[in-house]
């Protein structure tokens, strides 16, 4: 998982989702801020990172419809031509991505007709692309919305809980990955886990 947030420390959100993947079994935490405090990201070494993982999550808020700063420069400067897309880029064949994202406002407000005008899904256009290009599975996004008005542990565990799940799903080859490809949101999870005892 690659997490991002410029103030880490001041978040009530994304820390505690960060918590939770940490503590998750067979769930590699890869904080870019705290790698790359002046954003000159070694290029060589996430190459290898992601090279020695199936899944990769990109762990962020959602800062003016995008993420935070540091993830387009990680995009720009890793996934290269010639490695990860093109004729001759083909190291992320298959592999599955998504964003797991925490949004200020209301669910509601992600709709056609909504505040925002556009869905999750729709504003996370480009990262959807850029999985196709680099010719990798693009799953929905996982979604913690209204997070000005999470304030208690209690009010943060079910979304936590929700997160364990899915990355546990994602270890454990239990997420429908058609369905959540196909899906406006991960979030419920329950939908897109796969039958009790279907063939993998």
């Amino acid at each position: 998982m690659l997490l991002a947030h410029p103030a880490l420390e001041r978040s009530r959100v994304i820390r505690r989702l960060a918590e939770t993947a940490a503590a998750t079994p067979g769930v590699t935490l890869h904080d870019l801020y705290e790698a790359y405090p002046s954003l000159a990201i070694d290029v060589r070494r996430e190459q290898g990172l992601l090279l020695g993982h199936d899944v990769f999550v990109f762990l962020h808020p959602l800062y003016w419809y995008s993420t935070p700063a540091i993830l387009k420069e990680w995009q720009d400067l890793v996934l290269e031509h010639g490695w990860a897309y093109g004729s001759h880029g083909h190291q992320l064949d298959g592999k599955v991505t998504c964003n797991v994202l925490s949004t200020g406002g209301p669910a509601q407000a992600y709709r056609p007709g909504g505040s925002n005008r556009y869905t999750l899904r729709q504003l996370l256009a480009p990262w959807d692309q850029t999985a196709h290009l680099c010719r990798m599975r693009y799953l929905a996004p996982f979604a913690v919305h209204g997070a000005l008005g999470l304030e208690t542990e209690a009010d943060l565990a079910p979304h936590q809980a929700q997160l364990r799940g899915l990355l546990e799903a994602l270890r454990d080859d239990r997420l429908d990955l058609e369905l959540a490809a196909r899906a406006e949101s991960m979030t419920p999870l329950e939908p897109l886990l796969k039958a009790s005892g279907a063939a993998t």
